[in-house]
């Protein structure tokens, strides 16, 4: 898989719509994949969508027992200390055998060899959602022993957690506006999203918490990803919640993957403009994307944009890496770390502030209010 900057921008002021798509629970031809592998042990309630690459796996849901992390703080204690007990390990091995076993025993796995893909750039949207799916929920028909181990260790974990925070955080802070407009259209903004899981699990979120704020409400989620893989399973995963019996399926929602380099904002502008948001609900993430890997300049135009460019009560929740310790696997990517001082005073640059914070070992997961005025 290509990291978000390997895949060539459409022009200057232009964005291109993927041809993935899902209208009123009905994939496009695009979103129609052959299951090669398909999952022989479903769980109970659980929904399944399948991948580019024919492997049918589950479409997470937060609010289904089978995606629980049960992690508690003795538990996250626990696991980092074991990692960081790993990792000394590791640096005892001189970096050129370190190379060669990972490339023996990762490369027979999907998720190694997404890991080796993404080194020294950005990982695949397809990779992190596998991994987050933990290891109880990979399929006996491709996952390896090592596949496990992955999704196991103590980032992966956690970045399961940061899913979660991201959904909670967006639904809680658009219940609120969306009982205030009834009927109104949703807009949700998905910047890096990959599969975008984060948008349809607000949605699974406000559906059971806040169920009368979804009632007769066109849903529109946008994903803003060079990438095609990843939307185009995030479009197979909306049409198996919205198929009879799921979770999904009164709402009319549909989903559209724009082609983006988060280096040229023009894009987004045009994409925000053609949307007539007027008084619509808006809500935006990016989930281990934009406040991650961006540059201080990237984050401060896509923040100026969304508020030149969406109703004053728009959302927008990310997550930010640490930058008080993270461990030394971010360095193996282009992720920018950052400690929540340093992020506070960016995001002010942009007249927004940082509302609410969930504190997280490796990251700092937020939501941000415009400052009025």
């Amino acid at each position: 898989m290509q990291g978000l900057f390997d895949v060539q921008s459409a022009a200057p002021g232009c964005y291109m719509d993927s041809e993935v798509s899902v209208q009123a629970g009905a994939p496009t031809r695009r979103a129609e994949m052959t299951t090669l592998i398909p999952e022989k042990n479903k769980r109970p309630g659980v929904y399944y969508a399948v991948t580019d690459d024919g492997l049918e796996v589950p479409v997470i849901d937060v609010t289904h027992p089978a995606f629980d992390a049960k992690l508690d703080d003795a538990a996250i204690a626990a696991m980092l200390e074991k990692f960081k007990r790993d990792e000394q390990r590791r640096a005892k091995v001189p970096k050129p055998l370190q190379r060669l076993l990972l490339r023996l025993v990762a490369g027979r796995s999907v998720l190694g060899r997404g890991l080796m893909a993404g080194a020294g750039g950005v990982l695949g949207g397809m990779t992190m959602y596998l991994g987050k799916l933990g290891p109880e929920n990979l399929g006996r028909g491709w996952a390896r022993g090592v596949d496990r181990q992955i999704a196991a260790a103590a980032p992966t974990m956690l970045a399961r957690l940061r899913l979660e925070d991201m959904a909670r955080l967006l639904a809680e802070g658009l219940a609120p506006v969306l009982s205030a407009r009834p009927q109104r259209p949703l807009h949700l903004f998905n910047i890096a999203g990959g599969p975008a899981a984060d948008s349809w699990n607000a949605l699974l979120l406000l559906r059971k918490d806040y169920p009368q704020t979804l009632s007769r409400r066109r849903i529109s989620i946008h994903v803003l990803d060079p990438d095609e893989s990843g939307p185009a399973f995030g479009a197979r995963a909306i049409a198996a919640l919205r198929a009879e019996g799921g979770p999904l399926r009164e709402l009319d929602v549909s989903f559209r993957r724009v082609h983006y380099d988060w280096r040229d904002v023009e894009p987004l502008r045009k994409l925000l403009r053609d949307s007539e948001l007027g008084d619509a609900v808006v809500g935006c993430s990016s989930e281990g994307g934009l406040f991650e890997y961006g540059s201080d300049e990237e984050i401060v135009t896509h923040l100026e944009a969304l508020r030149l460019g969406t109703p004053g009560d728009s959302l927008v929740v990310g997550s930010v890496t640490r930058g008080d310790g993270p461990t030394k696997f971010a360095q193996e990517f282009t992720i920018r770390p950052r400690t929540l001082e340093a992020f506070r005073a960016l995001v002010l640059r942009a007249r927004w502030e940082v509302a609410k914070v969930i504190t997280r070992p490796f990251s700092y997961n937020v939501s941000l209010r415009r400052i009025s005025g």
